[in-house]
Protein backbone atom coordinates (compact mmCIF):
# COMPACT_ATOMS: atom_id res chain seq x y z
CA UNK A 1 0.00 0.00 0.00
CA UNK A 2 1.38 3.45 -1.05
CA UNK A 3 2.12 5.29 2.10
CA UNK A 4 0.37 8.93 0.50
CA UNK A 5 -3.15 7.79 -0.60
CA UNK A 6 -5.98 9.85 -2.99
CA UNK A 7 -8.00 12.17 -0.58
CA UNK A 8 -10.74 10.20 1.23
CA UNK A 9 -13.85 11.69 2.72
CA UNK A 10 -14.26 8.88 5.16
CA UNK A 11 -10.95 11.07 7.09
CA UNK A 12 -13.20 14.20 7.89
CA UNK A 13 -15.81 11.17 9.34
CA UNK A 14 -12.95 9.90 11.49
CA UNK A 15 -12.01 13.18 13.05
CA UNK A 16 -15.78 13.91 14.04
CA UNK A 17 -15.88 10.50 15.69
CA UNK A 18 -12.33 10.90 17.88
CA UNK A 19 -13.57 14.77 18.08
CA UNK A 20 -16.79 13.36 19.99
CA UNK A 21 -15.11 10.95 22.31
CA UNK A 22 -12.09 13.38 23.13
CA UNK A 23 -15.21 15.82 24.14
CA UNK A 24 -16.57 13.43 26.03
CA UNK A 25 -13.27 12.82 28.25
CA UNK A 26 -12.88 16.42 28.37
CA UNK A 27 -16.74 17.48 28.34
CA UNK A 28 -16.31 19.89 31.53
CA UNK A 29 -12.92 21.60 30.21
CA UNK A 30 -13.70 24.43 27.71
CA UNK A 31 -11.31 23.33 25.17
CA UNK A 32 -11.92 22.70 21.21
CA UNK A 33 -10.47 20.15 18.92
CA UNK A 34 -8.65 20.86 15.85
CA UNK A 35 -8.69 19.18 12.24
CA UNK A 36 -5.20 19.63 10.92
CA UNK A 37 -2.68 18.48 8.86
CA UNK A 38 -2.83 16.92 5.28
CA UNK A 39 -6.38 14.60 6.24
CA UNK A 40 -8.11 17.76 6.81
CA UNK A 41 -8.06 19.36 3.70
CA UNK A 42 -10.50 17.90 1.30
CA UNK A 43 -8.68 16.55 -1.94
CA UNK A 44 -5.04 16.24 -0.67
CA UNK A 45 -3.33 13.09 -0.74
CA UNK A 46 -2.17 12.20 2.48
CA UNK A 47 -0.61 9.63 5.51
CA UNK A 48 -4.16 8.34 6.50
CA UNK A 49 -2.91 9.06 9.68
CA UNK A 50 -5.69 12.19 11.38
CA UNK A 51 -4.14 14.66 13.20
CA UNK A 52 -6.07 16.51 16.35
CA UNK A 53 -5.02 19.60 18.26
CA UNK A 54 -7.07 19.97 21.58
CA UNK A 55 -6.58 23.35 22.04
CA UNK A 56 -7.22 25.62 25.46
CA UNK A 57 -6.64 29.11 26.73
CA UNK A 58 -4.11 29.60 29.62
CA UNK A 59 -6.36 29.50 32.32
CA UNK A 60 -7.10 26.10 32.18
CA UNK A 61 -4.73 23.83 34.06
CA UNK A 62 -2.90 21.60 31.62
CA UNK A 63 -2.68 19.16 33.94
CA UNK A 64 -6.38 19.13 34.10
CA UNK A 65 -5.89 17.62 30.31
CA UNK A 66 -3.19 15.46 30.56
CA UNK A 67 -5.22 13.41 33.86
CA UNK A 68 -8.57 13.07 31.83
CA UNK A 69 -6.62 12.22 28.75
CA UNK A 70 -4.73 9.93 31.06
CA UNK A 71 -7.83 7.96 32.20
CA UNK A 72 -9.15 7.01 28.33
CA UNK A 73 -5.33 5.54 28.36
CA UNK A 74 -3.29 8.00 26.53
CA UNK A 75 0.00 9.00 27.86
CA UNK A 76 2.23 12.35 27.95
CA UNK A 77 5.34 11.74 25.70
CA UNK A 78 6.37 15.36 25.94
CA UNK A 79 6.63 18.08 23.16
CA UNK A 80 9.02 16.38 21.11
CA UNK A 81 11.36 19.63 20.68
CA UNK A 82 8.45 21.76 20.13
CA UNK A 83 7.48 23.99 22.33
CA UNK A 84 3.57 24.75 23.51
CA UNK A 85 3.24 21.20 21.43
CA UNK A 86 2.68 18.83 23.92
CA UNK A 87 2.01 14.74 22.35
CA UNK A 88 0.01 11.91 23.78
CA UNK A 89 0.16 8.60 22.67
CA UNK A 90 -1.88 5.24 23.45
CA UNK A 91 -1.25 2.50 25.92
CA UNK A 92 -1.60 -0.87 25.07
CA UNK A 93 -3.70 -1.39 29.05
CA UNK A 94 -6.66 0.46 28.56
CA UNK A 95 -9.11 -0.42 25.52
CA UNK A 96 -10.78 2.01 23.88
CA UNK A 97 -13.32 1.32 20.79
CA UNK A 98 -12.28 4.52 18.63
CA UNK A 99 -8.96 5.96 20.20
CA UNK A 100 -7.45 2.37 19.17
CA UNK A 101 -9.16 1.79 16.10
CA UNK A 102 -8.36 4.93 14.05
CA UNK A 103 -4.69 5.73 13.67
CA UNK A 104 -4.28 9.25 14.96
CA UNK A 105 -1.61 11.42 16.62
CA UNK A 106 -3.05 13.83 19.31
CA UNK A 107 -1.45 16.69 20.39
CA UNK A 108 -2.66 19.67 23.32
CA UNK A 109 -1.81 23.43 22.66
CA UNK A 110 -1.97 26.70 24.40
CA UNK A 111 -4.50 28.70 22.42
CA UNK A 112 -1.10 31.20 21.82
CA UNK A 113 1.09 28.38 20.74
CA UNK A 114 3.02 29.54 17.51
CA UNK A 115 2.75 25.72 16.03
CA UNK A 116 -0.90 25.94 16.46
CA UNK A 117 -0.85 28.58 14.64
CA UNK A 118 1.06 27.14 12.07
CA UNK A 119 -1.29 24.44 11.71
CA UNK A 120 -4.03 26.28 11.44
CA UNK A 121 -2.31 28.68 8.92
CA UNK A 122 -1.12 25.97 6.61
CA UNK A 123 -4.62 24.15 6.50
CA UNK A 124 -6.46 26.87 6.00
CA UNK A 125 -3.76 28.31 3.31
CA UNK A 126 -4.09 24.59 1.42
CA UNK A 127 -7.61 24.44 2.06
CA UNK A 128 -7.63 27.88 -0.14
CA UNK A 129 -5.40 27.91 -2.63
CA UNK A 130 -5.52 24.60 -5.40
CA UNK A 131 -2.08 26.00 -6.23
CA UNK A 132 -0.25 25.37 -3.14
CA UNK A 133 -2.55 22.49 -2.34
CA UNK A 134 -1.04 20.90 -5.64
CA UNK A 135 2.77 21.47 -5.49
CA UNK A 136 2.56 20.08 -1.57
CA UNK A 137 0.82 17.00 -2.48
CA UNK A 138 3.41 16.62 -5.15
CA UNK A 139 6.18 17.01 -3.10
CA UNK A 140 4.54 14.33 -0.33
CA UNK A 141 4.51 12.20 -3.73
CA UNK A 142 7.60 12.70 -4.81
CA UNK A 143 9.18 12.08 -1.29
CA UNK A 144 7.72 9.05 -0.73
CA UNK A 145 8.10 7.27 -3.63
CA UNK A 146 12.29 8.41 -3.27
CA UNK A 147 11.58 6.92 0.95
CA UNK A 148 10.54 3.52 -0.99
CA UNK A 149 7.01 4.47 0.84
CA UNK A 150 8.81 4.06 4.42
CA UNK A 151 6.87 6.06 6.80
CA UNK A 152 10.24 6.84 8.70
CA UNK A 153 12.45 7.68 5.86
CA UNK A 154 9.61 10.10 4.36
CA UNK A 155 9.35 12.13 7.68
CA UNK A 156 12.69 12.43 7.32
CA UNK A 157 13.08 13.76 3.71
CA UNK A 158 9.50 15.58 4.37
CA UNK A 159 11.50 17.74 6.95
CA UNK A 160 14.43 18.65 4.73
CA UNK A 161 12.46 19.00 1.81
CA UNK A 162 9.01 20.03 2.43
CA UNK A 163 9.95 23.36 4.86
CA UNK A 164 10.49 25.64 1.92
CA UNK A 165 7.52 25.12 0.52
CA UNK A 166 5.39 25.18 4.03
CA UNK A 167 7.22 28.88 4.81
CA UNK A 168 6.48 30.26 0.97
CA UNK A 169 2.58 29.01 1.70
CA UNK A 170 2.40 30.49 5.18
CA UNK A 171 4.34 33.97 3.66
CA UNK A 172 1.34 33.64 0.77
CA UNK A 173 -1.76 33.23 2.80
Amino acid sequence: MSLIQPYQTKWAEDFQLLAEHLQAALADLPIRIEHVGSTSVVGLAAKPIIDIDIVFAQAISFDAIRTKLEATGYYHNGNQGIIDREVFKRLDTVAHPVFDNIEHHLYVCPENSIELNRHLRFRDALRASAAARNAYEQIKLELAALAGQDRKLYAEMKEAHATALIQQVLEQY
